[in-house]
C-alpha cells in the first residue's frame, strides 16, 4: 500500500504555500507602505516558516486532517507565524494590525487554499488543484456564495486522476 512514491499524490506543499503567501503579501501590498523589497523578504520568511510549521502535518491522502493546525488566523490576535515573518522586515504588531484585516482565517490544505475575512464572511478559494485554470488574481475571486458559518467542505472525491 505504498502510494506515496510518485503517482498522482503530491507530497510537496509548494503551490498551496505559494498561494497563501501571495495572498498575505498582496494584503500588505495594497496598503502601499511596504516596499517591494520588504515584501520579497517577508514572502520568503513566511514561505519558510509555513513549510517548517506544516512539515509533519500535511496529509495529501486526507486533506482535512490537521486543517486546524495549519489554519492561519488573525482574530484580534496576530497569527505568530505572520508576526514572525513581519518582524524580519521591521513591521511591528500595531503596524500589522493596521495593514491586515482584524479578522482573517486562511485555510491551507492539500489541494485547496481558501480564506474568509470577518467571522461570517463568505469563504473564497485562492487555490484549487485540478481547477481548469489556475487562480492568478489574488483577492478578486469568485467567492463561494453561501455564507458558511461552520466549515462544511464539498467532498474531495473530485481530485483529478490523470489518464494517459
Amino acid at each position: 500500500h505504498n502510494q506515496r512514491r510518485g503517482g498522482a499524490q503530491r507530497v510537496d506543499m509548494v503551490p498551496e504555500i505559494a498561494a497563501a503567501v501571495g495572498f498575505v503579501s498582496s494584503l500588505l501590498r495594497t496598503r502601499g507602505c511596504v516596499s517591494e523589497q520588504q515584501l520579497q523578504v517577508f514572502s520568503g520568511a513566511l514561505r519558510e516558516a509555513l513549510a517548517e510549521h506544516y512539515k509533519h502535518h500535511w496529509f495529501p491522502e486526507k486533506p482535512f486532517k490537521g486543517s486546524g493546525y495549519r489554519c492561519i488566523r488573525i482574530n484580534h490576535k496576530m497569527d505568530p507565524i505572520i508576526s514572525k515573518a513581519a518582524s524580519q522586515i521591521g513591521l511591528s504588531l500595531p503596524q500589522l494590525y493596521q495593514l491586515l484585516p482584524s479578522e482573517l482565517t486562511l485555510w491551507v490544505d492539500p489541494y485547496e487554499v481558501s480564506y474568509r475575512i470577518g467571522e461570517d464572511g463568505s469563504i473564497c478559494v485562492l487555490y484549487e488543484a485540478g481547477a481548469t485554470k489556475p487562480v492568478s488574481s489574488y483577492g478578486m475571486l469568485t467567492c463561494k456564495n453561501q455564507l458558511m458559518l461552520g466549515r462544511t467542505s464539498p467532498s474531495k472525491n473530485y481530485i483529478m486522476t490523470v489518464s494517459s
